[in-house]
């Protein structure tokens, strides 16, 4: 790798552990004008190397906190958590992680190859290993032959493709999706769910994806994760018997329809416990 001898002086070497991410009694309060407001409360989870665990609940309930607080973006006031055995602060500058948000949040000024290797740019990689890396994730994304446009030039689903190049662009072994597909139209959703599945088996990425669909989350994961109203606990954990390889129609077979039932008595559940 050609990064910046600089950056990679302050890089952290990770512990060795089959566990991607480790929370042992998470919870994180945050403090307002209006007073505290508990967001997580005692989240006790674990992410296997190679897994792709989805988180699902209501609006508010800590999906996307939980995120955050992996990726160092906010910060526990309970409990510990370790990411490839380091903590969050650690892994951030080790970058252990690429972060998918809800919205592209593409520069709509820069070429979309340029919008990839911007954080490689920040990182330090000379123009030969950026134009390397940024060629083979736009591939990986089925974006090759549009490195030269412009985000506007492209549709919402093609923007967040795009997105998840620039997540993946630097090799991170863990790649965090806060609701990335939440915006688009369903026919549209469908096939990145397909396509999402395919870049997880042809990368082996750890992937921590947050949404708010029961078919999507049963679709995609090998565990879901079910979160209760907040403040924000596990109340399930659910894992799936489904095989790696899905078509889009095994969501009309007995096996998904029985995982996407449990999902849905899982929230009800936390929703009683209210």
């Amino acid at each position: 790798m050609n990064a910046n001898p600089a950056i990679s002086q302050e890089m952290v070497t990770p512990n060795p552990t089959s566990n991607v991410v480790e929370a042992r009694g998470l919870g994180l309060t945050f403090e307002t004008n209006d007073g505290s407001v508990r967001a997580l409360s005692n989240v006790d989870l674990t992410v296997g190397k190679g897994e792709f665990v989805s988180f699902i609940g209501p609006s508010g309930c800590g999906k996307t906190t939980f995120l955050r607080v992996i990726a160092d973006l906010e910060q526990q006031t309970e409990g510990d958590i370790r990411v490839n055995g380091m903590t969050p602060a650690e892994a951030r500058r080790s970058r252990a992680y690429g972060y998918v948000f809800q919205a592209a949040g593409l520069f709509p000024w820069r070429t979309i190859e340029d919008n990839v290797a911007l954080p490689l740019e920040i990182m330090g990689y000379s123009r030969a290993e950026q134009r390397e890396r940024v060629h083979r994730t736009l591939d990986l994304v089925n974006l090759a032959g549009f490195e030269k446009k412009f985000p506007w030039q492209l549709s919402g689903g093609m923007q967040q493709r795009a997105s998840i190049a620039r997540a993946l662009a630097f090799d991170a072994d863990l790649l965090l999706m806060d609701e990335p597909f939440g915006a688009l139209d369903e026919i549209v959703r469908d096939h990145l769910n397909e396509q999402l599945l395919d870049l997880w088996a042809r990368t082996q990425k750890t992937i921590c994806f947050v949404t708010h669909s029961i078919p999507e989350a049963v679709y995609l994961s090998t565990r879901i994760v079910v979160m209760s109203p907040r403040p924000g606990r596990v109340t399930d954990v659910i894992e799936s018997p489904l095989p790696r390889e899905r078509p889009l129609d095994i969501r009309e077979t007995p096996e998904f329809l029985e995982i996407a039932h449990r999902v849905r008595e899982g929230l009800r559940a936390g929703h009683s416990d209210e």
